[in-house]
């Protein structure tokens, strides 16, 4: 057991340690350690441009690492083990379907070209994906979700142990958002890992057991989801703009960060207070107590405020503390399901 495997509570399903791609003076990637726990679904979640993708085709053996280790499924990696492959499903890109072969036919096709699979394969898989009504109707009458929902029944025919997917949700409908949502917690109740990128942030809020935030390349912060949640809490209160330097006054004993907004805003006079949603009352009632009344007490805990304050170079790390493992505090995932 390793002391990864030690510190979250289970296995990984892909560890990767200084992983790093340049194209000639280009960093891309630079030194990435990701830890994706197996029977979770992992949330990959960073900026445009940030790497997601080249992280993910590296992992998919679609282009060589310039340095770093790969481990997928408790074993060393590299672009050489194309047997692997087989334990595995992606959808990196759109796959290039024949527009005028059907659904049905183009999972066979696809089929054909990896390990052997049984005959029903191809319709047992239309089926999860909600497509089997249209199994037989060529691809060149399907929608963008559809082809996406085509693409992820590509990545499932090999019945893989993993699955990697970039963007899934792209083209989908909300109707499509929430089956593709349930897929993929059904996949995990199997035991299946999913390892899937995207930009719709509350539905990975909804989704995801673990995350990991990358930013021009690097970690800044991976974790389970209730901790990074717990970490990114922050109540607002809203007192007369006259009324600010005595509200910061009173709230500097709670020993927080207290972040003003600027008095020429339109939201002058509102404190944003870095603290758990739990301690709204304290706060309002250490205003009170000095006799500062706030006309508004809100509180805010969702990952897109996580994500914003962390992409804009918050917790970036430095090149002696490049985030090369799970930060304390991962938390104890228990057994997979």
């Amino acid at each position: 057991m390793t002391d990864t495997t030690r510190a979250v509570g289970a296995p990984m399903a892909v560890t990767t340690s200084g992983l790093t791609k340049r194209y000639g003076a280009r960093v891309a990637v630079d030194g990435l350690a990701l830890h994706v726990p197996r029977g979770r679904v992992y949330g990959f979640l960073g900026p445009n441009g940030s790497g997601k993708t080249t992280t993910l085709r590296m992992l998919t053996g679609l282009i060589r690492p310039s340095s770093g280790s790969i481990e997928v499924l408790g074993e060393p990696y590299s672009w050489r083990d194309r047997n692997r492959l087989a334990r595995t499903g992606s959808l990196i890109e759109m796959p290039a379907f024949y527009p005028y072969l059907s659904g049905r036919d183009n999972l066979r096709v696809f089929g054909a070209t990896g390990p052997a699979a049984a005959r029903s394969r191809p319709d047992e898989v239309l089926e999860v994906v909600g497509l089997a009504d249209r199994g037989g109707d060529k691809v060149r009458t399907y929608s963008l979700g559809m082809r996406q929902r085509l693409g992820i029944a590509v990545a499932l025919l090999s019945d893989p142990e993993l699955l990697m997917l970039d963007e899934p949700a792209n083209g989908l409908d909300p109707a499509g958002i929430v089956a593709m949502r349930e897929l993929l917690r059904y996949l995990t109740g199997q035991g299946k890992t999913v390892l899937v990128s995207s930009h719709i942030l509350p539905e990975v809020q909804q989704l995801a057991d673990v995350v990991g935030i990358i930013d021009r390349g690097r970690l800044v912060r991976e974790g389970t989801l209730d901790d990074l949640l717990a970490n990114g809490a922050q109540v607002r209160v809203q007192v007369r703009p006259d009324e600010v330097p005595a509200a910061l006054a009173a709230l500097g004993g709670l020993g927080v960060p207290l972040e003003p907004d600027a008095p020429d805003a339109p939201t002058a006079g509102r404190i944003t207070i870095r603290i758990g949603a739990e301690q709204a009352a304290l706060v309002n009632r250490t205003l009170g107590e000095r006799g500062v009344f706030a006309s508004a007490v809100s509180t805010t805990s969702d990952l897109e405020s996580v994500f914003l304050e962390l992409t804009r170079g918050v917790g970036m790390g430095t090149p002696d503390d490049p985030l090369s493992g799970p930060p304390p505090g991962w938390g104890d995932l228990g057994s997979p399901p």
